[in-house]
C-alpha cells in the first residue's frame, strides 16, 4: 500500500514536533496573544499601536545561514534558535523599533523531533529575553530539496515604532562619532568561509564559533533617543554595512587601532584572508555601530554592559567607509 510515508514524510514526526516544542513556545505569550500554536494562523492583539502619535510597524526576515551546519555536527540546536531571534531583533532595532511578536521556519529532509524542538526552545528563551511572543511557525519536511541531515532555519520579526522616534534621525553631520558595541563572535555571518578554512575545528575553536548572535536590544533600548543612527553590522562587515546608515555626501572614517580584534578574527585570517576581505565578510569584533553628536558618547557610554569603543567619525566625502 502507497501512503506518505513512503514518500519520506512522517506526519507522526510532525505531530511529535509540536508537542515537544509546545511549553516553550506558550512560555512567550502575554495577554496580547489571542490564538498561536495549533492555529492557522497567530492572532496578536495591536491595540498598543493606538497609544503612539504615529504608528508605524516594522518587518524583517533573515536566516542563520550554514551556521546551522556547524550546530548539527557539534549538537549546538538550542544555540541557532537565539542566533535567528536576535539577529532579526537587531535588524529592527536600527530603525528604532522594539519586536511585538516572532514567526519561524524550520525545515529539513526528515523531521527529527528532538533537534527541532531544541531549536524552538532557542528561541523562545530569546523572544522572552527580548519581550516578544514567539507567535507561531512552520516545520516542513520535504525529501529531496534538502539533504539528507541538513536543516534550514529561518524567521521573521515584526516590531513598533513611533514615527517620531525612527532611526536613523535626520541631521546626521561631519564629526558625529562612531561607538562600535563588541560583537560576541562572528555572529550568523561568514560560515562558509569558515567551514572551507577549519574542515576539522578543534573544541576551542567550536566554542567560540557557536556563540549565539548578540542581541542589542536591552543594551540600546533606554539609549535610543541619544542616538542618531544605528547600524547592524552583519554579512558585508563595517565596509558595507555602515553606508546603509549614511546620508549621500557624508562618509564614515573608522580607525582601525581604536579596538583590538578578536584573537577569533585573527586566526581565521592567518589562514590566508586578506584583510579587505576580512573586513568585508565578517564583523571582526563589533556587531553594532551607534552614531552619535560628540556630546552624547560619554553618558552613552557609560554603564553600557558591553565592550564599547570610539572608533571614529563622520567627515565629508563620498558616501562610504575609510579604514584608517
Amino acid at each position: 500500500m502507497t501512503d506518505y510515508a513512503s514518500s519520506g514524510v512522517d506526519l507522526q514526526a510532525g505531530s511529535r514536533t509540536v508537542e515537544l516544542m509546545a511549553e516553550a513556545v506558550r512560555s512567550t505569550y502575554g495577554p496580547e496573544v489571542l490564538a498561536g500554536l495549533g492555529s492557522f494562523g497567530g492572532v496578536y492583539d495591536a491595540s498598543a499601536l493606538k497609544s503612539l502619535k504615529g504608528p508605524l510597524l516594522v518587518a524583517s526576515t533573515d536566516g542563520v545561514g550554514t551556521k546551522v551546519m556547524l550546530a548539527a555536527r557539534f549538537d549546538r540546536f538550542e544555540s541557532l534558535g537565539a542566533d535567528l531571534v536576535n539577529h532579526c531583533v537587531n535588524d529592527i532595532l536600527v530603525q528604532g523599533a522594539r519586536p511585538l511578536f516572532f514567526l519561524d521556519y524550520l525545515a529539513s529532509s526528515r523531521l527529527e523531533p528532538d533537534k527541532l524542538a531544541r531549536v524552538v526552545t532557542g528561541m523562545a528563551g530569546a523572544c522572552r529575553e527580548a519581550g516578544c511572543a514567539l507567535l507561531g511557525g512552520e516545520t516542513a519536511e520535504m525529501p529531496g530539496v534538502y539533504c539528507e541531515g541538513q536543516m534550514d532555519v529561518v524567521g521573521t520579526v515584526v516590531g513598533l515604532v513611533d514615527r517620531s522616534e525612527r532611526l536613523p534621525r535626520t541631521g546626521l553631520a561631519s564629526g558625529d562619532v562612531l561607538v562600535g558595541l563588541a560583537s560576541s563572535g562572528p555572529h550568523t555571518n561568514g560560515y562558509s568561509l569558515i567551514r572551507k578554512l577549519f574542515p576539522d575545528p578543534d573544541a576551542e575553536l567550536v566554542e567560540a564559533l557557536l556563540q549565539p548572535h548578540r542581541s542589542y536590544l536591552r543594551t540600546l533600548g533606554a539609549r535610543l533617543g541619544r542616538v542618531k543612527a544605528l547600524a547592524h553590522i552583519t554579512g558585508g562587515g563595517l565596509l558595507e554595512n555602515l553606508p546603509r546608515v549614511l546620508p549621500m555626501g557624508l562618509r564614515a572614517r573608522v580607525i582601525r587601532s581604536r579596538w583590538k580584534v578578536p584573537p577569533l578574527f585573527e586566526r581565521i585570517a592567518s589562514q590566508g584572508v586578506a584583510e579587505q576581505e576580512m573586513f568585508r565578510v565578517f564583523n571582526m569584533g563589533i556587531g553594532m555601530v551607534a552614531v552619535l553628536s560628540e556630546s552624547e558618547v560619554e553618558s552613552f557610554c557609560e554603564g553600557l554592559g558591553v565592550e564599547s569603543f570610539v572608533l571614529g567619525q563622520l567627515e565629508t566625502g563620498e558616501r562610504g567607509v575609510v579604514l584608517a
